[in-house]
């Protein structure tokens, strides 16, 4: 082991992959902003119990994933495996049922302990979004729709589908579990070990299995959609209807489910076939129990999140370049040093030369890509002048200081 080398299962974000990063993340808040989301950003740890409670404890996550430290006063606090937990527990404590409906949108870095592969490693970036406060179907609409856009607006449009199904409310979601609790005690001999554990305590969950033996068995379980009750049935086709409307086009998946309680009703996924085995790109789904779960008011949620190193790996588009001005003095350096500091604060990209000769600072501005140079040596800053060379024509011309930012405003 090298302590030079990053931690297994995770990676710098080099300036060039920094800037995918955060364009990936900034078209995302500006699209979300569209529809009236503001941001939130929660601590990256919070009490053990926040996830614990709320994720359960059977889950491969809370088993398995987290990484749960004693602080100095002996308080078990966990880095955050996901987000909208933290979500949650801020509405709470933060007293926000007031301001219902809430729309917040988040993004950071999220840590969980597990196999590092292609779009997956152990501290990575999410962004997403959480609507509380609104019963109806049109919040899932809504989400759903944002998603979509963000997406498309990433070129992702022909590389992903939307798979939708419905959970049902509290009624359905128990007739159902005991339909397929039936189910796969008939064929408990040819389940693997993790689902006979989940059949007990958990059961949805082995529909969602990535075993072979369990995928199987799951082919004949019974559908969640024909246990739906008519209030369920109603509020699964306004969901679809709204989809149809806002032109954003989906798929049934029968088998895509939620395994915790507090969820009901929409459940919906993004999937490609572009990065191999982890086709999720981006996932959701209402939540209506979570935050009475936690000891806050009952409060209806609808929310998703995606992958951010996910969508950059995806995302076709190179990020924008902004070719920076090359400051180069011939003399009067002090002078340079000010005049650098002037087009920094209106609003140019400048690059300053440190040391080396004439020929020397213009490879340095063509190795950064420089639009265009601004020569000052002495004679030019007597007459209250600089030299503007356009790298891309070679045309160098004297230009007044006094006029200098409306000549350059060509090179932003």
């Amino acid at each position: 082991m090298s302590v030079l080398q990053p931690v297994r299962g995770t990676h710098d974000l080099l300036p060039e992959e920094a800037c995918r990063h955060r364009l990936v993340e900034e078209l995302a808040f500006d699209i979300a902003r569209r529809y009236g989301f503001g941001e939130i950003i929660t601590p990256i740890f919070e009490f053990t119990e926040v996830f614990s409670r709320n994720l359960g404890e059977t889950t491969d996550v809370v088993a398995k994933e987290m990484y749960t430290f004693a602080d100095r006063s002996g308080e078990s606090l966990t880095l955050r495996p996901e987000g909208t937990a933290g979500v949650a527990r801020a509405f709470i404590s933060g007293g926000l049922s007031q301001h219902l409906p809430l729309k917040l949108f988040y993004r950071g870095p999220m840590f969980r302990y597990e196999r590092p592969q292609k779009g997956r490693l152990r501290q990575f970036h999410q962004l997403g979004v959480e609507l509380l406060g609104v019963e109806g179907p049109q919040a899932d609409v809504e989400v759903i729709a944002l998603a979509a856009h963000i997406l498309q607006a990433l070129g992702l449009k022909d590389d992903v589908r939307l798979e939708l199904n419905s959970l049902g409310d509290a009624d359905s979601r128990a007739a159902y579990r005991q339909a397929l609790v039936a189910y796969l005690s008939g064929h408990k001999d040819k389940l693997s070990k993790d689902s006979l554990d989940r059949m007990e305590r958990n059961p949805l969950r082995v529909l969602d299995s990535k075993d072979e033996d369990d995928k199987a068995v799951v082919v004949g379980a019974p559908r969640m959609v024909d246990y739906l009750n008519d209030a369920s049935r109603r509020f699964f086709e306004d969901v679809q209807n709204g989809l149809t409307a806002a032109g954003v086009a989906f798929s049934i998946n029968a088998r895509l489910v939620r395994g915790l309680d507090y969820y009901c009703h929409t459940a919906f996924e993004f999937t490609t076939t572009a990065l191999g085995a982890q086709g999720t790109v981006l996932a959701g789904g209402r939540y209506d129990g979570l935050i009475g779960q936690m000891g806050g008011p009952a409060t209806p949620g609808i929310g998703w999140a995606a992958g951010i190193e996910r969508l950059s790996m995806l995302f076709g588009g190179e990020p924008p370049v902004r070719r920076p001005l090359a400051m180069i003095p011939t003399g009067a350096s002090e002078a340079a040093v000010a005049l650098t500091q002037r087009l920094r604060h209106a609003g140019f990209a400048v690059e300053l030369g440190y040391s080396g000769n004439m020929k020397k600072r213009l490879a340095r501005a063509n190795k950064v890509n420089a639009r265009a140079a601004v020569i000052l040596g002495e004679e030019e800053w007597g007459r209250q002048a600089v030299a503007v060379r356009d790298l891309d024509t070679g045309v160098q011309e004297e230009v007044p200081l006094a006029v200098l930012e409306d000549h350059l405003a060509r090179f932003r």
